[in-house]
């Protein structure tokens, strides 16, 4: 019952407030893909937060505090954007029918653009079903082949297994910024990357992510652990390619998709997560069987494999297109 409140409230937010980030700007205005950063720094609050504050309460206090902390932070969340509404512009929705527009059929490029962008889906599934192995086989590796006990100096004992999910998002808040003002450079010197060259370049991250970690697992120490900082380095090239690829993809969706399936669009965007995950749990399932290394270059070679895929589509979606 909860997890389907769960699934009902993501399906109706996510979609449309990601929707509503684009319409604060025109078709092509530059600002656009700084805005979804900075949106998408705002989701990883919330992802920094999470496994420190609800994942703590709730493996050393009792799961009733870690899944009341999570409900307090939708409230808090929740009252924000209600207080907020009236600075967001009007949905498509409403604006069709202020305008009492009629609607026609999609024309040849509003195709051309579904289609695209459909196929950009399918493939977004595999870069989920890789990236998202750090919530599966990456906490095993932690709890399992990761030397957890360490002296700060000022701190001393063995880090909580659920700590190393907060590396993603912090390092959101790092890299951020910095790929901002690089994207804004490369866009006044007329050398950026077109949208899906960023897009493909996400998927070789991910790869070249699960070679640092094949790399670990072949110099694993004699009590056979390998130290964190793999996992910081694997965290790093990973959160790179995310950057890369999330908010891009919400960018690019909030361009070339017609006005009147914007939020349908937003929706499959969003949802090609569910077949990653699908594909993510059954490729997790090799874990117990397979060398830690050859597990990790297979995770890796099908991220690359699926960025070269996506790389292939540039000439249908605009190469010369640079959000």
């Amino acid at each position: 019952v909860a997890l389907g409140f769960l699934i009902l409230g993501i399906g109706a937010f996510k979609p449309n407030i990601s929707t509503q980030v684009g319409s604060l700007y025109g078709p092509d205005d530059p600002r656009r893909l700084r805005a979804y950063s900075i949106y998408y720094v705002g989701i990883n609050i919330g992802a920094f937060f999470a496994p420190l504050v609800a994942g703590t309460l709730g493996g050393e206090v009792g799961w009733h505090y870690g899944f009341a902390a999570a409900g307090v932070g939708m409230l808090i969340g929740t009252a924000i954007y209600v207080s907020g509404m009236r600075w967001l512009p009007e949905d498509e929705l409403h604006r069709e029918r202020a305008a009492h527009t009629e609607k026609t059929p999609f024309n040849i490029d509003e195709r051309r653009a579904i289609v695209g962008l459909l196929c950009v889906f399918v493939l977004v599934a595999f870069f989920w079903a890789t990236y998202d192995q750090q919530g599966n086989t990456l906490l095993l590796w932690a709890e399992d082949f990761t030397e957890r006990n360490v002296d700060l100096g000022v701190w001393k004992g063995e880090i909580p297994t659920t700590w190393f999910l907060a590396l993603n998002p912090l390092m959101i808040f790092v890299f951020t910024p910095i790929l901002v003002k690089l994207w804004s450079a490369e866009r006044q010197w007329g050398v950026g990357l077109s949208t899906i060259s960023k897009l493909a370049l996400g998927f070789f991250c991910i790869a070249l992510g699960n070679a640092v970690m094949a790399a670990a697992a072949w110099n694993l120490g004699a009590a056979g652990k390998a130290s964190p900082w793999w996992l910081v380095g694997y965290f790093t090239v990973v959160t790179v390619g995310e950057l890369h690829l999330a908010p891009v993809g919400l960018a690019l969706i909030s361009r070339l998709a017609p006005a009147r399936v914007l939020s349908l669009m937003m929706g499959l965007w969003l949802a090609a997560t569910f077949p990653g995950d699908v594909l993510g749990g059954w490729l997790g399932g090799f874990w117990s069987t397979m060398a830690k290394a050859h597990f990790f270059l297979m995770i890796g070679a099908i991220a690359a494999v699926a960025g070269a895929a996506v790389f292939a589509l540039n000439p249908a979606l605009d190469r010369k297109s640079v959000v």
